[in-house]
Formats: structure tokens, sequence, C-alpha cells
């Protein structure tokens, strides 16, 4: 028991009066799922993310992929809107994206990148 506890106290975040460790899988599909994900677009979307995170206290930990959805893997601090940081997250990678892989317009229905709806799940454990 001693050694787990150890291991976690070495992954808490702080601040000047809390210690939390706040990890979350966030999963954002494709509209109409479709397969337009690559590894170069995949990256620039991370880049996106990881700027736009700066603004919420949010650091990425880890990003998959398929061709028609995304795994990431984030820390978040008690005080990010995470709600507000996926709207302006999922709004600036699709204009973004269209922008600079104009072919990515053309497997699109009404310029749509990402769907409406994502899958928020909190991570980790406790002692």
């Amino acid at each position: 028991m001693k050694e787990k506890y150890n291991k976690l106290v070495k992954t808490l975040d702080t601040n000047n009066h809390s210690v939390f460790n706040l990890n979350y899988h966030l999963v954002l599909v494709v509209k109409y799922r479709r397969k337009v994900l690559n590894k170069q677009m995949v990256s620039r979307i991370r880049e996106i993310g990881e700027y736009i995170g700066n603004r919420y206290h949010i650091n990425f930990l880890e990003v998959n992929h398929e061709k028609d959805h995304m795994h990431i893997l984030f820390k978040a601090h008690p005080k990010s809107a995470l709600s507000k940081y996926i709207g302006a997250f999922k709004s600036a990678s699709s204009r973004l994206i269209k922008k600079e892989y104009p072919h990515v317009k053309e497997k699109l229905w009404k310029e749509c990148f990402w769907s409406q709806s994502y899958c928020l799940i909190s991570t980790g454990g406790t002692v």
C-alpha cells in the first residue's frame, strides 16, 4: 500500500490550496466517420490542441488515431473549463485543417470536419 501511495504522490499536481491529478480521455470523431485523418494531420491537430490548451491549463499526454477518429489523453487543472476548451479546440482545428489541407473538403459534408458530439472520460484511480 505504501508503494502505491508513493507512486500516486509523485503524479499529483498542486496549487496554493489543493492537490490534484485530473486526467481525461477525449475521443473526437470526424463527421460521418469520414476516413480522412493521417499522421501529418493528427500531428497538426495536436499542435493546435496544445496551443489552445495553454489558455485552459491543459497538457496533452498522449494522442492516438484511426482514419476516422482521435483519442487524446490530457491533464487538466481544477480551473479548466473543459467544455469551453473542447469547443474552442474543435472549432480552431476544423478551420485550420480545412485551410491547410484543402483536399479534405472534398470528403466532408457541408464542410463540417468534426462530429458535433464528443466523448470525455475521466481516467485515473484512488488509493
